[in-house]
């Protein structure tokens, strides 16, 4: 069922069912019937054209919608060239379908007499040309929706390798500290040692999971109070972290690596430079079906936090995780002051 479910997720058709499609359906087929009104010289008018040709253009485009929103699974999992062949086969079997049931009912009421304006009068021309009119259309539209999802497979691959070199990257002067310390406590503290290698291996770990990993939110508080755990072994009693996210909802998934990169610019950037250290803030919680995340560090006015750079490759790095993961209902929002900075995550509750 995995297997499957992904495959249907990864098809290039997109999934006719939902609304948004069958409107976008609706709109073109209507296009094409003003195509071809124009292009036909008539002597009823053209808004009485208008409405025959629409009528039957409509009801092709939406038994079409639906004979794709049914076989999607199933096409879903032949090959990309069998796909897309038998998807064109559908459609013109739909339209040779419906271009008969058409002419088959004209013929009945033109038997009682009914009038012969509204169905067409010869077969075999009705036929081809919508066959014709049919495979024109169906290729283009299927060949649409192939390129938009080749690009869009290359966008998001790109966007992971990004994410991945970014993933990857852990700042050397974090692990010379990192190692310095546990060098240290060797010899003062062994099992103190013991416990900072042992932290320092679960963040490495960590880090090197795929980028599409998500994580509860209970596992990434845990992978953050790690590197706390670390880099309190360092800083002593200037470093203080208030965490503030009782009221977050522990099963709720996110980006792994998201919180921890926040903490550790927050450190970077705001305790390290100062001599008397300061607190680190981190608040959560939940309105309605979003959840919130905030990480507020001290700016030292004294120290050379302005010499250092490094906290756009961070959000860039979780602005980016959030576009793949939330879409545009994930939100990353900075707000930097003169001896205060803070980022907000914004982002839907999935589980």
């Amino acid at each position: 069922m995995g297997k499957d479910q992904q495959a249907d997720d990864d098809f290039f058709l997109p999934d006719f069912c939902g609304g948004r499609m069958v409107l976008g359906v609706v709109l073109i087929s209507e296009l094409v019937a003003v195509v071809l009104t124009l292009a036909r010289p008539n002597d009823q008018g053209f808004l009485t054209e208008l409405a025959q040709i629409s009528m039957f253009v409509q009801w092709l485009g939406l038994s079409g919608a639906a004979v794709l929103c049914f076989s999607r699974s199933w096409l879903s999992r032949m090959t990309m060239p069998v796909a897309v062949s038998l998807a064109f086969l559908l459609l013109l079997i739909n339209t040779a379908a419906l271009s008969e049931l058409t002419f088959w009912i004209g013929s009945r009421f033109q038997d009682r007499g009914v009038t012969q304006t509204l169905f067409p009068r010869e077969h075999w021309p009705f036929l081809v040309r919508n066959l014709g009119i049919s495979a024109i259309v169906s290729a283009l539209v299927l060949r649409y929706f192939f390129v938009t999802h080749a690009w869009r497979k290359n966008v998001q691959a790109e966007a992971r390798a990004r994410i991945r070199a970014l993933q990857a990257r852990i700042r050397p002067h974090f692990l010379f500290n990192s190692m310095n310390t546990i060098a240290s406590l060797t010899r003062s503290n062994p099992s103190q040692a013991e416990e900072a290698v042992e932290d320092l291996a679960d963040l490495f770990r960590a880090t090197l999971k795929d980028a599409d990993t998500n994580l509860r939110i209970k596992e990434e508080l845990e992978l953050s109070r790690i590197y706390q755990r670390i880099e309190q072994l360092r800083l002593g009693d200037r470093l203080h972290v208030d965490w503030q996210v009782n009221d977050l909802p522990m099963r709720a998934l996110v980006p792994g690596l998201t919180l921890q990169p926040l903490l550790e610019n927050a450190i970077y950037h705001g305790i390290e430079p100062s001599q008397t250290g300061g607190t680190v803030t981190v608040r959560g919680g939940q309105r309605g079906d979003q959840l919130w995340i905030e990480v507020s560090n001290p700016v030292s006015i004294t120290g050379d936090h302005s010499e250092r750079q490094g906290n756009q490759l961070a959000l860039a790095n979780i602005r980016e995780r959030f576009a793949l993961a939330f879409g545009p209902d994930g939100d990353v929002q900075v707000e930097q002051r003169p001896d205060h900075f803070q980022v907000t995550l914004r982002f839907p509750f999935q589980e």
